[in-house]
């Protein structure tokens, strides 16, 4: 982890490395297949074996010098002529900004697809990033809270919740699921009672969206349109303010 830990790498669950070796095989098999018609379309052998050597060198720095963000900046180029993968990631990361807010953890920044984390250095497909400074200090001093590990886990599992409140079913979170286990596993705990808090967190976010489900949609739409971190914060601030005077 880092000093900015990042939510939400993306939809799809797929690591950068398993994202670039896709490429490799799509662009493998084509390659064949072009070699395979060649003949019939009078195409020198040359080209399919040059254009392989190519494609193999240029995935192959991908993944050992890039950390796989080419592979990642391919396909998401493809995904966001989908309106609805952009729609679904907007809300995906708006639920891991939205319950971060609320239990009192900073948000330092976010993206909602890969062109913008390339741009920011930051690695992945997107995401929300949050300060984790007090889980590091935490985490040094072998003394982790229950709250505290608490309000991680639940805003780890917050984006999927957010897609499973809107959407009814989950495409993205793996990566969220990722975090936890690594932290659970430098924890040494069980990994059966590790399965259990992700039970919970992930009922936990769900009902805090529920509960907030106007400031929820207002930073949604805020999010979609570009709109600062700070100005997140005040729309967030602005409409639970307005929630809990209407329930008062």
């Amino acid at each position: 982890m880092s000093a900015n830990q990042q939510f939400g790498q993306g939809l799809g669950g797929q690591s950068v490395s398993n994202t670039t070796l896709n490429i490799v095989a799509i662009a493998i098999f084509s390659i064949v297949m072009a070699s395979l018609l060649g003949p019939l379309i009078q195409l020198s052998p040359a080209v399919p074996a040059i254009a392989a050597a190519a494609m193999l060198c240029l995935f192959t720095a991908d993944i050992f010098a890039w950390g796989g963000r080419m592979g990642n900046l391919i396909v998401d180029g493809f995904a966001q002529f989908s309106a609805e993968h952009r729609d679904r990631i907007v809300h995906h990361e708006a639920g891991h900004f939205l319950v971060a807010h609320v239990l009192g953890i900073s948000v330092t920044g976010y993206t909602l697809n890969a062109w913008d984390s390339f741009r920011q250095g930051q690695p992945g497909r997107g995401g929300v990033r949050f300060d984790d400074q007090p889980l590091q200090a935490a985490l040094q001093t072998n003394q982790l809270p229950v709250q505290f590990l608490d309000r991680y886990c639940t805003v780890w599992m917050a984006g999927a919740a957010a897609e499973r409140l809107i959407y009814g079913d989950v495409q993205g979170g793996a990566d969220d699921q990722d975090n936890f286990r690594i932290l659970w596993a430098q924890l040494r705990r069980p990994t059966n009672e590790g399965d259990i808090k992700l039970r919970w967190s992930a009922l936990r976010a769900r009902t805090l969206l529920e509960t907030h489900r106007p400031a929820y949609d207002a930073l949604v739409a805020a999010m979609g349109q570009g709109a600062s971190v700070e100005d997140c914060r005040q729309i967030l601030d602005a409409a639970i303010d307005e929630t809990e005077a209407i329930a008062a």
